[in-house]
């Protein structure tokens, strides 16, 4: 099956981390020994949580889905009808029916909102909680000026076991990576289908013509140049000091059980894969739900099409809506069943919603200026709806909320101080949630 995403990374997460002398040793380079470096230290009182991000890449029609707007003007309210949830008093779109019995696992921010309609610096604003400055290049891969979610995380809390703390698919969106914070906090990037028939992840297997026993020599050989080079090392030299912490992490992902079993998509029973739907949304969400149980701390799926300028309701009544209603639906049934629900954050938004006024091409335009943006378990309270947008959906109401504050939010619950601070390149200490607010009516 071809891929719903046009693939954003251009290989960064594997081609542009550190390259040491080992790497002729091990036979490969150091894209794993590179990611798997994360941050040595953990915060001891963090909560033992991860996030999945659905990002819909393009910018969903809340207007349409979450957000319905019945008594408007039918250049406003559009084709679509509501239906009743599982929460008394709240609809959702007609085309999300097994959503709609989903409600009490999730709640609703209808308020939410951002200055910028424009893809890129709406997908940075939304991706990592700061707005670019002056100077943004949103061509660039990546594009980062401030680490997105996954990089802090990965920063700040550090692996948890033999798998890598941040995990981006299918590739990586350009506001995806660290920034800043460099190499150690770089997601591990799966650039294939998991929807495709033959989907493998190519990094977790030794490089081809390697056996067992050569792999394990070679780990010998590196800890024996480790020794020697120990000895000549200075305190300047960090990085390299470092290098076979790296590699053992490196070694562990090839070789470990349990890293292989989290990898294992095929060992899902095809019910639960036919559940989650047979596509790229689909087995992204089971996918992230393997990566999380196994104690990966943030993924971030990045799915596209979702900029619907023409034909919006033709587009999501038969392409995206049924994908969508399958996957998070499920997505949300699985973990609660699996006693998952509570330690595992889900956020799903786009970078902004659509205009309310239908365009002349029966589709809707970008609009920052007020949308839904929705959050589910880890320590979110189920079948909330927080704030309200206008009668057309075109401003809010009451209780704007933005990026700043969904990023304290999130830290907040994933057991990060949202005042914490992190470091630029030139030592500048920026707080990790910019002066964001914790959304209470969540908790």
């Amino acid at each position: 099956m071809a891929n719903e995403n046009p693939t954003f990374c251009d290989g960064f997460a594997r081609r542009d981390f550190l390259r040491i002398g080992a790497a002729g040793v091990l036979g490969t380079q150091l894209s794993l020994a590179g990611l798997l470096s994360g941050s040595a230290r953990a915060a001891s009182a963090a909560k033992d949580k991860s996030l999945i991000y659905i990002f819909l890449k393009g910018g969903l029609s809340t207007i349409d889905t979450f957000d319905l707007k019945p008594d408007a003007p039918v250049e406003v309210r559009g084709d679509f009808k509501g239906i009743p949830t599982n929460i008394p008093g709240v609809h959702v779109c007609e085309h999300l029916p097994r959503v709609a019995r989903v409600m009490d696992k999730f709640s609703q921010i209808r308020s939410f909102t951002h200055r910028s309609s424009d893809h890129g610096p709406a997908d940075h604003y939304m991706l990592t909680g700061f707005f670019p400055s002056a100077g943004f290049n949103g061509g660039l891969k990546p594009n980062n000026q401030h680490p997105a979610f996954g990089s802090v995380l990965a920063q700040k809390l550090g692996p948890r076991g033999s798998v890598p703390p941040y995990v981006c698919l299918p590739g990586m969106h350009p506001s995806g990576s660290s920034a800043y914070l460099g190499a150690a906090a770089v997601p591990f990037v799966i650039e294939n289908d998991p929807s495709a028939p033959n989907f493998t992840v190519p990094d977790l297997a030794p490089p081809m013509l390697i056996e067992s026993n050569r792999l394990a020599a070679r780990r010998e050989l590196l800890a024996q140049v480790d020794r020697y080079q120990k000895a000549a090392e200075t305190a300047a030299n960090a990085g390299a000091r470092n290098v076979s912490v790296f590699s053992q992490r490196a070694f562990d992902l090839m070789t470990s059980p349990d890293a292989k079993r989290a990898f294992d998509l095929a060992s899902e029973p095809d019910k639960l894969r036919d559940d989650y739907g047979r596509n790229t949304l689909g087995q992204s969400c089971l996918f992230a739900r393997r990566l999380v149980e196994s104690g990966v701390r943030c993924v971030t799926i990045d799915h596209a099409n979702w900029d619907t300028h023409d034909g919006n309701f033709n587009t999501l009544k038969g392409a995206l809506l049924p994908k969508l209603d399958a996957a998070m639906s499920t997505l949300f049934r699985d973990l609660s069943e699996r006693g998952m629900l509570d330690n595992t954050l889900v956020l799903v938004s786009g970078e902004f919603g659509r205009t309310p006024k239908i365009n002349k091409n029966a589709g809707r335009d970008h609009w920052g200026p007020c949308f839904t943006v929705l959050m589910g378990g880890g320590g979110v309270q189920g079948g909330r709806v927080i704030g309200a947008s206008d009668k057309w959906a075109a401003q809010p109401a009451h209780t704007p909320y933005g990026p700043e504050d969904m990023a304290a939010t999130l830290y907040h619950l994933l057991g990060l101080d949202p005042q914490d601070e992190m470091h630029t390149a030139e030592g500048r200490p920026m707080m990790i949630a910019n002066s964001g607010r914790v959304m209470k009516e969540l908790l």
